[in-house]
């Protein structure tokens, strides 16, 4: 198609999304020379971010809708067969149809159990194609959950776009890509980018071949800190849906930002995130991902609180990051400076048939088998946004700064619900926190009642006001506990 018949394709497509959906058959007749409909399809295809269209199943195009990404209506209860198939089918294609057996099973088997030793170690990871297979056999699927976990956290505030442009830094084989794509519903249209420099770009690659018409996909093979992530904004094609109201993917700045379980493998995460936060939407989301281990855990804590420092006042709209969520801080002026180890646990999942065999292979022990959905995770934004908006009267409710003056006192005081039950037997133990602590807090359940019960019952990230609570100091854990009886009354407050 010549230059002139693709700016008509486009002219025609501006004109008819805001009458009609756009049918490729009927735009060739108004294109000069009167192209095949296929070829005005594929055109199509190629604007469709310009245009802000999304592709229907008969083939025509409509605009994105305006309206934002609805929360998952239920727990994410297995990885997909779809994806199955394609990691299936590129182990046998690079170790033989029965991988999981033998020479080859035993090399992904040893590859398995070096890279959770060094991650348990801290030491640097070495990504060969190996390592690559090996970290998609453990990892595919509780990171494909993980990821649509958090981003319920936003589409819960309605703060997820339908018109999405994302950058996925060390998005390594895809597993929190392939959750986004399928979180998202088809009416979505997602400009995906993936910064991804080793031998998993080569999988992720083709996990992603089999996204739909509405996800544009780019794997960048660069390492995080050399990509410039100016030029996936710089080189991205002209908007032309701003005539039409239509004040989405304006081209300022990305949507989504993700760092999914790469924060551990940078030299300098902080100085990398700073980096990339400046081309941050002002309306977007900077998620920070890693796993529940304490680690990784309380590294990515330490990256959230750097990247935010100074902002403890709230910030001002496009002025700095703030903390969305999980890690509310309550009070104005405080940050928090505890260890900062939280993570949320969700229902795990269906055992996938490729870590099964594998495991078989071996005994059976279940070392193979990873369906645990544990992870921790942070949201930072710029517009100054909370997941929980609230003003504490401190006349009535006690600052967790301030609780060494409460020791052995009963206390009215608020906070983030920031764990599930931690005790190993004996009374449930909760870490909470307001934002303002030095030092680790946790909500001890003694006596249950009708009035207490919340605490239990909250959701990770919800907030409680605890009335007549006992503030007590535990030596031997260097923490304050909140003691939780039958005079302690909990509310769960919703967001």
């Amino acid at each position: 198609m010549t230059p002139d018949q693709r700016e008509a394709v486009r002219e025609n497509a501006l004109y008819l999304r805001n009458v009609r959906p756009v049918d490729p058959e009927e735009i060739c007749e108004y294109v000069e020379g009167g192209p095949h409909p296929a070829a005005v399809r594929q055109v199509l295809r190629e604007e469709t971010w310009a245009l802000g269209l999304v592709e229907r199943e008969d083939g025509t195009f409509v605009p994105v809708p305006g309206d934002p990404v609805e929360p998952r209506s239920g727990p994410v209860d297995a990885f997909p067969d779809r994806y199955v198939t394609v990691l299936e089918d590129r182990l046998a294609e690079r170790y033989g149809p029965t991988w999981w057996s033998g020479e080859s099973g035993d090399r992904l088997r040893g590859v398995i159990r070096r890279l959770k030793e060094d991650y348990y170690r801290g030491r640097d990871v070495e990504y060969d194609e190996d390592a690559a297979y090996g970290y998609a056999v453990y990892h595919l699927p509780d990171y494909y959950a993980a990821v649509q976990y958090v981003l319920d956290d936003l589409a819960e505030g309605g703060l997820l776009p339908r018109r999405l442009r994302v950058l996925d830094v060390g998005a390594g084989v895809g597993g929190p890509a392939l959750g986004l794509i399928d979180h998202l519903p088809d009416d979505a249209l997602i400009d995906y980018h993936a910064v991804e420099p080793g031998p998993a770009a080569d999988l992720l690659s083709a996990l992603l071949d089999g996204a739909g018409s509405n996800v544009h996909s780019t794997v960048h093979r660069e390492t995080a800190e050399a990509f410039d992530p100016g030029t996936v904004l710089d080189s991205s094609v002209e908007d032309d849906t701003a005539d039409t109201g239509d004040d989405a993917g304006d081209g300022t700045g990305f949507d989504l930002l993700l760092f999914a379980n790469v924060l551990s493998e940078l030299d300098d995460p902080v100085a990398v995130v700073e980096r990339y936060a400046e081309h941050l939407a002002s309306d977007g989301s900077l998620v920070l991902l890693a796993p529940a281990d304490l680690e990784t855990s309380t590294g990515l804590r330490r990256v959230e609180r750097a990247v935010v420092d100074g902002r403890a006042d709230g910030g001002r709209a496009n002025d700095g990051l703030t903390v969305y969520g999980p890690t509310v801080r309550l009070w104005p002026g405080y940050e928090p400076a505890d260890r900062g180890w939280s993570f949320d646990v969700k229902a795990d999942l269906a055992v996938p048939g490729f870590q099964r065999r594998l495991d078989e292979a071996a005994g059976g022990t279940g070392e193979f088998v990873n369906v645990d959905v544990q992870y921790s995770h942070a949201v930072l934004r710029r517009d100054g946004a909370r997941r929980i908006d609230v003003s504490l009267d401190p006349g009535r409710f006690a600052r967790f700064a301030d609780a060494e003056a409460h020791v052995t006192r009963r206390v009215d005081c608020a906070a983030i619900k920031l764990s599930h039950d931690l005790a190993d037997g004996g009374h449930p133990l909760f870490k909470v926190g307001d934002g303002s602590e030095r030092v680790d807090h946790y909500a001890v359940l003694t006596k249950e009642t009708t009035l207490n019960r919340d605490l239990s019952t909250a959701a990770y990230g919800d907030l409680l006001v605890f009335e007549s609570v006992l503030v007590l100091w535990n030596d031997d854990e260097g923490a304050y506990n909140l003691v939780v009886d039958a005079e302690t009354v909990v509310d769960r407050v919703a967001p």
